[in-house]
């Protein structure tokens, strides 16, 4: 079972496995538009992959479409090799995909423990007997909600809140994450214990893909970094290619002046 306290070592040298993978996939919500064109990007077990771009760059589209809300146009979305392109989101649940998004997903008026049970309960067939376990394991990763158990969801601080959703992304223990947009809206302090948990899913070998519009906080912390622009991806590369005047840069890959 993955351990949230486990010390964030140091990247390895050596490639890990993909578990997800996104090959020449055009995406959009109407027929006559694309909003994604012939977008390619790698996620690898235990690594943090982050995605960047302006407001309007397709970057939720790009979840959505991953997640199952969208289907591919054109192209391939693989799981750990299994092709999911268009798969119902329930689905990808089972097979390993999780979903933080930058809306809450918690239902206000549940308890904090029924929003934490609600993922396996509806799946005792795939999960088996394990969800209490689960629970338990969770409430020691994050203490915090212990004191708040049976409190509405509604009632609990936007920090808090979005320690919900990252508990209940632990309770299932999935292969791959998306998270989008995780520290908007947070404290600064509160924002910095945010991506620490994204830090540590990694650490526990999830996959990740990271969306934050702190830019340079996605590519400190990435091991690959995406630049999209305008549904395309623009530049790609590790932060070690994103050294020297970071906004430069991306301002030249996203082809704005200012």
């Amino acid at each position: 079972m993955p351990d949230l306290n486990a010390p964030v070592s140091p990247a390895n040298p050596a490639t890990p496995a993909t578990v997800l993978q996104m090959d020449h996939v055009t995406s959009g919500y109407m027929s006559d538009i694309d909003v994604l064109r012939d977008v390619s990007i790698d996620v690898h077990k235990g690594r943090i992959s982050g995605l960047i771009g302006l407001n309007g760059a397709g970057k939720s589209t790009l979840f959505k479409t991953i997640f199952g809300f969208l289907k591919p146009k054109s192209g391939t979305i693989r799981l750990e090799g299994a092709d999911i392109s268009g798969h119902e989101p329930h689905t990808l649940i089972d097979q390993g995909l999780w979903y933080i998004p930058q809306e809450s997903s918690l239902f206000p008026f549940l308890t904090v423990e029924e929003n934490l049970r609600l993922p396996l309960d509806g799946r005792r067939k795939h999960f088996g007997n394990a969800v209490q376990q689960r629970l338990d394991d969770t409430l020691q990763k994050f203490p915090m909600l212990r004191d708040k158990l049976h409190a509405q969801a509604g009632d609990l601080s936007g920090g808090q809140q979005k320690s919900l959703e990252f508990a209940k992304a632990y309770m299932v223990h999935p292969r791959v994450c998306l998270i989008d947009e995780p520290s908007i809206g947070l404290a600064p302090k509160v924002a910095a214990e945010t991506f620490e948990w994204v830090r540590q899913f990694a650490a526990a070998g999830m996959g990740i893909l990271l969306v934050d519009h702190n830019v340079r906080r996605v590519v400190a912390m990435a091991d690959h970094i995406y630049v999209l622009s305008l549904g395309e991806i623009a530049a790609s590369g590790t932060p070690a290619d994103f050294q020297g005047d970071l906004y430069a840069q991306v301002k030249e890959w996203l082809g704005i002046t200012f």
